[in-house]
């Protein structure tokens, strides 16, 4: 079983990737965060949110969570446009849907799109 401590695999991709990493900070409130933890299960998912990613071309995405603050990775091809994706992104059926039930759950600005409410990161560091 993969935990913070034995660590989690990552996929290999058969064609060159690149990484995003995004942060956003939720409320502050247990229950709140648990629950947003189980609207992030297997079972929760919506699937056409996931299948819109997908079409995005996100071919991987994780979040992880430590006290109110998530942290995303988001893996692409080479030649994928974060801007124009995020935009088809937005307007695939129930994106919008999923972002307001969410955003009960972040702390952000009443009616902010996705790209509002994660910050992208800075790489600061790297060893390979």
């Amino acid at each position: 079983m993969e935990t913070k401590k034995t660590g989690y695999a990552s996929k290999q991709h058969p064609i060159p990737v690149k990484r995003y990493c995004q942060t956003l900070d939720l409320k502050d409130d247990p229950e709140l965060i648990a629950e947003y933890v189980d609207w992030h299960s297997e079972a929760k998912q919506w699937r056409e949110v996931r299948d819109g990613m997908r079409q995005a071309g996100i071919l991987e995405m994780e979040i992880y969570l430590t006290g109110s603050r998530l942290f995303m990775i988001v893996e692409t091809a080479l030649d994928f446009d974060w801007d124009s994706a995020f935009a088809r992104l937005a307007a695939m059926p129930r994106q919008a849907e999923w972002e307001e039930m969410m955003s009960v759950f972040q702390l952000s600005k009443p009616g902010a799109d996705s790209a509002e409410k994660w910050q992208l990161m800075d790489r600061i560091f790297r060893i390979y």
